[in-house]
């Protein structure tokens, strides 16, 4: 009985073992999606008002779900129905990494950041609070 509860803990807890993008640290905010699920953290942290930054990103993929292949990365004020004065850019930086630069909030408040996450025959945008003093 007891090697039957454990095998049963093993297959609900694998999902969330199987898929872990993790960046080392322990500083990175964690985004859980249906397809994925991404780790992202600012450099230089914290974000401070008019300055640019940039966002260190790992993806994995849960179980069915292909490896993305394409990110845009993108954030708005939902409040003032508005984004940024400028495009970030994002670079590969291996396996499920990425690195986004290129990021200004030149307003105080609640941001929106959207990870767009592509690949070939399916996506996920996977959206993220920020609050800039």
């Amino acid at each position: 009985m007891r090697l039957r509860s454990a095998l049963a803990g093993l297959l609900i807890a694998a999902p969330a073992l199987a898929c872990d993008p993790g960046l080392p640290g322990g500083d990175a905010a964690r985004i859980e999606g249906q397809r994925y699920v991404l780790a992202w953290r600012p450099r230089p942290a914290p974000i401070r008002l008019g300055e640019f930054f940039a966002l260190e990103i790992a993806v994995c993929a849960r179980d069915g779900a292909s490896v993305p292949t394409m990110l845009r990365v993108d954030a708005q004020m939902p409040e003032h129905r508005h984004g940024m004065n400028y495009r970030p850019s994002v670079a590969r930086a291996g396996e499920g990494r990425f690195v986004a630069s290129g990021l200004l909030f030149h307003m105080p408040g609640r941001w929106e950041l959207a990870f767009d996450l592509r690949a070939a025959e399916h996506g996920e945008t996977l959206r993220a609070s920020v609050t800039i003093p």
